[in-house]
């Protein structure tokens, strides 16, 4: 039985939203920065692929942004609470995140990247965030407690690691497990193949997000709707019967509305078994959606994929 450690015998820790909120809310808006600079830098990719951020041994990363002849690469190192950026020609970088606003944040980050020879501008407003502040004059977020970042980068590489695992199971386009920055979610999104009818009114984000039959699963670390880290899953567009299928574990619930499925960060890390209950929920929450939008589910499967039969 796998216990409710990580793979460092170290058992996953809580992360309440009220004592790290205001570390959360700058992380967001560094992230913002970064993942806008690679917005507009980075080639264009399918439903915005090309400007997530990857979880990697130190944190968050943009992975390598092709810059002319060369590249550069940015990185939230979140265990040690540092910005760390390098570019191919040799240059590189660093500085502490110990409570920098963000406009100081924006300021260090531009100019350190013009030193090593890269040049950025971006859109300075903040995307879909509770407030207007732009993220070139913000000095209200400045809190970065290394203590619950350090908490919430070990919990990012254990999910990573388990929706790994889960995107195993899959035949289908698929996307990678990243982290989408103007919602701070973890996410993973399989495909049927089939496109999805038209949004009336959407905008090019959503239009594009959402051109395609897609399941798609989650973590939120929490916000001011969801006051507690959930992993969640949806449909879309939202199947008839999508809400009457079971989910897994008995904890997982279905909202009210939205036909999203969600499970409590908390539920998990508390199992005996943690990775297994979210591999649970995963799987549950993916039949749910396959099998009520008609989905080739026998065509999608890998070899590792669990026996259907066995799943109901």
């Amino acid at each position: 039985m796998v216990s409710n450690e990580d793979a460092s015998g170290t058992p996953l820790p809580p992360l309440p939203l009220e004592e790290w909120e205001a570390t959360k809310e700058t992380l967001h808006r560094y992230a913002q920065v970064v993942g806008k600079i690679r917005l507009a830098n980075a080639p264009f990719k399918n439903h915005w692929w090309h400007v997530t951020l990857y979880v990697n041994a130190r944190g968050l990363t943009t992975g390598p942004i092709p810059y002319g002849r060369t590249n550069f690469e940015i990185g939230l190192n979140l265990l040690d609470n540092r910005l760390e950026a390098r570019a191919g020609n040799g240059g590189s970088f660093a500085f502490a995140l110990d409570d920098l606003a963000v406009a100081d944040f924006y300021r260090k980050l531009v100019e350190g990247l013009a030193v090593i020879g890269v040049g950025v501008f971006i859109d300075p407003r903040p995307f879909d965030l509770d407030d207007e502040q732009p993220l070139d004059r913000n000095y209200i977020h400045r809190a970065c407690d290394p203590e619950y970042v350090r908490r919430y980068w070990q919990i990012l590489v254990w999910v990573d690691g388990v929706f790994q695992a889960f995107a195993a199971r899959f035949n289908g386009k698929q996307s990678p497990v990243h982290l989408f920055w103007h919602s701070f979610d973890l996410a993973l999104a399989r495909f049927s193949g089939g496109r999805a009818p038209g949004r009336d009114g959407a905008d090019a984000v959503t239009r594009e997000a959402y051109s395609h039959e897609v399941i798609s699963f989650g973590f939120w670390p929490g916000d001011g709707d969801v006051r507690e880290p959930t992993f969640y899953s949806y449909t879309a567009p939202e199947p008839p019967g999508l809400t009457d299928r079971p989910l897994t574990p008995a904890s997982a619930r279905w909202l009210p509305e939205g036909g999203t499925a969600t499970l409590s960060y908390d539920d998990v890390r508390l199992d005996e078994a943690p990775e297994e209950a979210l591999l649970g929920f995963l799987q549950s929450a993916y039949l749910a959606g396959a099998r009520t939008a008609n989905w080739d589910e026998e065509a999608l499967r890998t070899s590792v994929t669990p026996d259907p039969e066995a799943e109901g």
